[in-house]
């Protein structure tokens, strides 16, 4: 019998165009991803969303995206299959829903909703246990600051054994520990 391929949602900033240091970033993630035999999913729009699944697919990876009526339409070019949803928060829900795991690039308040969005639903088991990682250290100063503030109180929240985001420093990295994460599981 056969497993079904992961899929990697993966969120990020929609301005960094070809030629930017984290649309490069991006790239090479998509073609780290694709070699590690995990599927691409990402907003479908431009930046990080167009970079990641560029890189996917140049190296003969699958793409997904999910988009919003909500949004201006127009998937990029690189996104074998579209979902459309209605609004926004359907969006976001749709990705999450779809996602084995998680990469979070950097990115301004969309991406930071879209990373306390899958950590708060890991954090209190909305969702079966699923790998977020972070790539670069942008989000660090983030993640320290609530987990000074969540482990300074009673909380259901536990991440002595295993955190629950895990930080990556390059793209390499960042598809290494979600393959060895789905080989383990």
């Amino acid at each position: 019998m056969t497993r079904r391929a992961k899929i990697v949602t993966v969120f990020g900033s929609s301005r960094p165009r070809a030629g930017d240091a984290h649309y490069a970033q991006a790239q090479v993630l998509g073609a780290e991803l694709a070699a590690k035999g995990l599927i691409v999913c990402s907003g479908g729009y431009g930046g990080v969303m167009e970079a990641v699944s560029r890189g996917a697919k140049e190296a003969g990876g699958k793409t997904l995206a999910v988009t919003a009526q909500f949004f201006r339409p127009g998937v990029n070019r690189w996104v074998d299959e579209e979902v459309r949803v209605s609004t926004w928060q359907d969006r976001l829900f749709e990705l999450i829903k779809l996602g084995s795991g998680y990469v979070a690039c950097p990115g301004g308040t969309g991406t930071l909703v879209e990373l306390a969005v899958v950590w708060e639903m890991l954090n209190k088991g909305a969702m079966q246990k699923k790998p977020l990682v972070v790539l670069g250290d942008f989000w660090q100063p983030v993640i320290e600051r609530v987990r000074e503030v969540e482990l300074g109180h009673t909380s259901r929240w536990s991440e002595q054994d295993e955190p629950l985001i895990r930080t990556a420093s390059t793209p390499a990295d960042a598809a290494a520990i979600l393959a060895m994460h789905f080989e383990a599981h």
